[in-house]
Formats: C-alpha cells, structure tokens, sequence
C-alpha cells in the first residue's frame, strides 16, 4: 500500500455493523450531562488529589517502604488519567463544550498528552479500526514482553526519556513517522503549529513545576505530579492492553475487533468505563458513563464478555501462545445467532 493512498482516510467507505437500536434510546443514550460529567471527571480528579496528599503524608509520618507503597498507588490512579483523557478528546463527557475543553487541558497537561496529535489518530482508530494502513494507532499482532511491562508497571525510566525526546521534537517542529506524516502532513500548517504550541506548554509547564520544586526544598512535587504519569502503570496497563490484542483485524465488526471485560465498580469508574471497548466503538457518541445501559440494551446482540480482568489476560495468553506457533491467527468471537422476525 503506497504512502499517498494510506494518506486517505477511509472510514466513510466501511460499512460496519451495529447492534440495531431504537432511535429514542439511542437519543437518549447520546445525551450527555454536566452533573455526570463532574462526578466522572471531577471525582477522578479528587481522587488523585487524595493520593497525592496521601504520599505527602506517608513521606512524613511513615516509614519508607510504606511511602513507596502509597506513592505506587498514586502512580496506578494516575495512569488513568490517559483514559479520561481519551473520553474529554471525544468531547462526551460534559454536556458544556467549555468545561470540557477545560477539563481536557487539565488531563492532558498532567497526563503528558497532546490533544492535538492524540485526536488527528483517534479519528482515523475509530472511522478505520484495525483496518491498516489507514490505522496506526493500534496495528496487529500486538507482541507483549514481560520485560517491557514489568519496566512500565513500577518505574518507567524508558517511557520517561522517550515522552521528553517526542515533546520536544514536537516543540521545534520536527516531524518524523510514518503515522505522524500521514496525520500532519508538510501542507498542515495549522495542525503542526497547534501541535507544536501545545508540547512547549506541557514542557514549560513542568519545567516550572520541577524548578520550583527543587528551589522550594519540596522536590515530593514534582515526584507526584510531573513525575507521576512514569510509575505505577501495572493495572491501567492490563486494563488497556485488553482492548483489541488477539482479536481480528479488517472486519467490519466492532464485535470482532474489540473486547468488552467486566471490572469492579471502582476500577471501572478509575478507567473510565473504557471495559466497555466494543460497545464504545459502535456506538462513540455514547458518554462513557452510560456505556453499562448501552451494553445493557444491545446484549443479546453481542458476544460473551470476559467475566473479569483475569479472564480476559487468560484468554489473551492462550491467544498469544497460538500464534506463535500460528503467526496468522485470530481469535473469532462467538457471534448471537439472530432470530428471524
């Protein structure tokens, strides 16, 4: 496939398959809300609040090792904010447009994400998902290494260099990739500026942070801010990691390319709802809070979901394992057989 037709956008042209629903529930199901919008977002940012007092108060009232435990804890709710982050850029949220696009500068500063770059790709995911080349956002086969996740679970120096070498190549307007090329091509000068302006504000901004707080004597700030988004990824980690590993690629179907998992209540408010993956897909303009009602409504349209997290990683290992020994394999939802009417 050459680079000038990869460089169109195809999503239009894909006639995917969605689980049939009634207008007025779908209308209703589309209608989003400020109050839920700040019980979601804003109780996630409280949250995070929390475990950030929680790490200055163990730093000085408990011994070491239980400091590095809370702070690991804080690490793993910030790792979340890349999926709330994910829901602001679809603009689903709020049912305001300011507050959400106040609430998607806030995320993605303290997430060390550019909205810019990050919607040009999400766009592309959704209209043409795993159907490449026209998505590089998630290409198949996923291959996973231990090593990696266990570098990206407690501390992620690696991740760290490679955030501040991306965000100031971006801050100097050096454009490098295939997928980025293809996203901000030569002729797009306004989405290179916007990225560009957008990396010197993240980079300035916790340049600032780790000044003062080195000047301050309270280095514990930026450990727990501008360093957050680098330790502690383990559960966003497997929780994100679930989403398309395994499954087929240039299907049609949301049912066969995404996997839905079940979690706690506290981990899926922490993940925004995104277990809910092929549901999200279908059906994008649904908030992420009412994914559950969503799926509720389309179930018997749609295949099993893993009843948990462990499920899922079990079902993602044997996936694995076969396709070492079977490179083109994929594993084939069992799809509701669809009574005539």
């Amino acid at each position: 496939m050459s680079d000038s037709n990869a460089s169109v956008n195809p999503g239009e042209m894909i006639k995917w398959y969605r689980s049939p629903i009634p207008k007025d529930t779908l209308r209703s199901l589309t209608q989003r809300s400020d109050a839920m919008g700040f019980l979601q977002a804003g109780g996630y940012l409280v949250v995070l609040a929390g475990t950030a007092v929680a790490s200055f108060a163990a730093y000085r009232w408990l011994p070491l090792w239980a400091f590095f435990l809370v702070l690991f804890v804080h690490g793993t709710v910030w790792a979340f904010l890349t999926n709330g982050f994910h829901e602001l850029v679809h603009g689903t949220v709020f049912r305001s447009k300011p507050l959400n696009a106040i609430f998607l500068r806030i995320y993605s500063f303290l997430g060390w994400a550019s909205p810019v770059q990050f919607r040009a790709s999400h766009v592309r995911h959704h209209s043409s998902t795993l159907h490449p080349p026209w998505d590089e956002e998630v290409v198949l086969p996923i291959r996973l290494r231990v090593r990696n996740f266990l570098l990206s679970a407690i501390i992620d120096p690696i991740g760290l260099y490679n955030t501040l070498r991306l965000f100031l190549r971006w801050s100097v307007g050096i454009y490098k990739g295939h997928w980025e090329l293809v996203l901000f091509p030569a002729e797009d000068r306004a989405g290179r500026r916007a990225l560009a302006r957008w990396a010197r504000i993240v980079l300035i901004g916790h340049a600032i942070i780790v000044a003062a707080s080195i000047a301050s004597g309270y280095w514990l700030f930026a450990v727990v801010i501008s360093g957050a988004r680098f330790y502690g990824g383990a559960l966003q980690w497997l929780c994100n990691n679930t989403q398309h590993i395994g499954l087929q690629d240039n299907v049609p179907d949301f049912r066969l390319c995404c996997r839905t998992v079940r979690l706690n209540p506290i981990l899926q408010f922490l993940y925004f709802h995104m277990n809910y993956h092929a549901e999200h897909h279908m059906y994008a303009a649904v908030p992420c809070y009412k994914l559950g009602r969503l799926r509720r409504t389309i179930a018997s349209d749609l295949p099993d979901a893993s009843p948990n997290l462990l499920a899922a990683w079990q079902e993602i290992i044997g996936i694995l394992r076969r396709q070492e020994k079977e490179p083109g394999y994929q594993h084939v939802f069992k799809l509701p057989v669809r009574q005539a009417a």
